[in-house]
């Protein structure tokens, strides 16, 4: 018999995404009596609960929670603390499943023995528009997100330091604990260090594969939503010693020595956005994504500064 599983989807105000994904859940083919699956709906204003609602009266296996401190951390609290599943898997919002995902993420955390996995994160352009398409290919690029494998992508499967969508072996949770609700933006990244340092395994699977709909389709959006990142990398630091690695520190150093290093920035930027403008077959993408690379950098090493000052206010 195939392992209970218990699937988390947090939203807030996902009228425009929240159909599409679960309608990717419940075709999957995962077998529907070892399933049950929790959206937990931080107090939305838009039509999103009317949207789960619908789905609620025609999949018994499917419930609508409610999160009244609206937070990512503390809907994932309430769906563990109601979880029946053996295992748990945060799915979310902004994304669509291929048929085999919740299959594949089971296979591999049972086969590999490790207390969470996850794949690949692929995003796809949240409007037909180009600079939605811009933001969605600087997300998946490795000049745009470094060496964050869940985004750019890998050939093989790989021990890393955190995944995007965890399925997590329900033990992890009464061991080291639930997520910290202090920690609004980075849920995953803080809990998966607690996870690391008891000695727990985070392995990442090239097959198993999400579709993500950047929550930005423009550049002020995108702009802000990485400010946004940035303080929440550096400001946890006046809660937790949480170490950063290399690719949390470079936009940071790229704000800090703005005009030393522009030029060699932006000769890259440049050569990166050409490759980009041949591939796609269009020389707009040699105008755009600089300018998509440039919010998603300074953006977040202007969030960093920010965060940093915070600490000591």
């Amino acid at each position: 018999m195939k392992p209970f599983v218990t699937v988390i989807v947090p939203c807030r105000n996902e009228e425009r995404f929240i159909a599409s994904c679960l309608d990717s859940i419940v075709k999957q083919d995962y077998p529907k009596e070892r399933l049950e699956v929790f959206v937990v709906d931080g107090m939305s204003e838009d039509k999103t609960r009317e949207i789960v609602k619908e789905f609620e009266k025609n999949y018994p296996f499917l419930k609508l929670l409610e999160n009244p401190k609206k937070i990512t951390p503390s809907a994932l609290n309430i769906g563990i603390k109601r979880a029946k599943g053996e295992i748990i898997i945060k799915m979310d919002a902004h994304s669509v499943y291929p048929k085999d995902y919740i299959s594949k993420c089971v296979k591999h955390l049972e086969e590999s023995g490790a207390d969470n996995v996850g794949g690949i994160l692929k995003s796809i352009p949240s409007k037909n528009t180009l600079f939605a398409k811009s933001i969605a290919i600087c997300l998946s690029h490795p000049f745009g997100s470094g060496r964050s494998f869940f985004r750019v992508g890998t050939k093989f499967s790989k021990t890393v330091d955190t995944v995007a969508f965890g399925c997590y072996r329900k033990s992890v949770f009464e061991k080291i604990g639930l997520f910290d609700e202090r920690m609004a933006k980075i849920e995953d990244y803080e809990f998966n260090l607690r996870l690391r340092k008891a000695g727990g395994k985070i392995i990442l699977f090239p097959d198993i594969v999400a579709f993500y709909y950047p929550s930005s389709s423009n550049l002020k959006d995108f702009f802000w939503h990485n400010f946004q990142d940035g303080i929440w990398i550096t400001y946890p630091w006046k809660f937790i010693k949480m170490p950063l690695l290399i690719r949390h520190y470079i936009p940071l150093l790229f704000v800090l020595t703005f005009p030393l290093s522009f030029f060699p920035y932006f000769l890259l930027s440049f050569l990166f956005s050409l490759q980009i403008a041949l591939k796609e077959k269009d020389i707009r993408y040699l105008f755009s994504m600089p300018l998509a690379f440039f919010c998603r950098h300074f953006g977040y090493g202007l969030g960093s500064l920010w965060g940093i000052i915070k600490i000591f206010k």
